[in-house]
C-alpha cells in the first residue's frame, strides 16, 4: 500500500498538472495554429493527435502533413474502388484513373515534404506541399474536360479537405525560422 501511495506522489510530483496527461499543452498547439488560414482545423487536428503535446512547431507541421497523406491515400483508394464498379463509360474510368494517380502523386509529394522537414530544408518542403495541394485541381480539371461527366460531391469534399490541410501545414512552415 505504501508503495502505491509513493508511486502516486512520484507521478504527481513529476507531472504537477494531472489534466495535462490527458489534454496536453494546448498553448503549444494554439500558437502555431493562430498563424494558419484554418485555425479550427489546425487546432482540432493537432489536439486529436497524441504526439502533438510533445512536438515542436516542425513536428506539428509533420503531423499535419501526415493528415494530408492520409487524405490523399484514402482518396486515391476511393477512386480506385470506383474503377471496379461495373460501368461501360470508358471516359469516366479514364478520368477516375487519372484522378487516382493525381492523389497518389499528392501523397508522394507530401511524403517528400516530411523528409524535407526532417532535414530542415523548408523551401523544398513548402514546394512539395504546394504541389500536393494542387494535384486535386488537375483531377477537377479532368472532369471539366468532359461535359457529360459530373464532378462527384464526395470528391469535391475530399479535394477541399486536402487543400485546407495543406494550407495549415504551409502556415505552420511559414513561421519556422528558415
Amino acid at each position: 500500500m505504501t508503495a502505491k501511495i509513493f508511486l502516486l506522489i512520484l507521478l504527481f510530483a513529476a507531472h504537477p498538472h494531472p489534466y495535462a496527461l490527458v489534454n496536453g499543452d494546448t498553448t503549444l498547439i494554439k500558437t502555431p495554429c493562430k498563424n494558419t488560414k484554418y485555425y479550427s482545423l489546425c487546432f482540432s487536428s493537432l489536439k486529436s493527435d497524441p504526439s502533438s503535446p510533445n512536438a515542436d512547431p516542425k513536428g506539428l507541421a509533420v503531423i499535419m502533413v501526415g493528415i494530408g497523406m492520409t487524405n490523399a491515400t484514402s482518396t486515391s483508394s476511393y477512386l480506385s474502388s470506383k474503377l471496379l464498379s461495373p460501368s461501360n463509360n470508358t471516359t469516366l474510368k479514364r478520368v477516375l484513373k487519372e484522378c487516382a494517380d493525381k492523389y497518389t502523386y499528392a501523397g508522394d509529394a507530401l511524403q517528400a515534404s516530411v523528409q524535407d522537414l526532417e532535414t530542415e530544408v523548408y523551401d523544398y518542403a513548402y514546394m512539395h506541399i504546394t504541389a500536393a495541394k494542387d494535384y486535386p485541381n488537375a483531377c477537377h480539371n479532368a472532369f471539366k474536360r468532359y461535359s457529360d461527366l459530373v464532378y462527384p460531391p464526395e470528391l469535391a469534399l475530399r479535394e477541399k479537405g486536402l487543400r485546407h490541410v495543406c494550407d495549415v501545414a504551409l502556415g505552420i512552415i511559414d513561421n519556422l525560422n528558415w
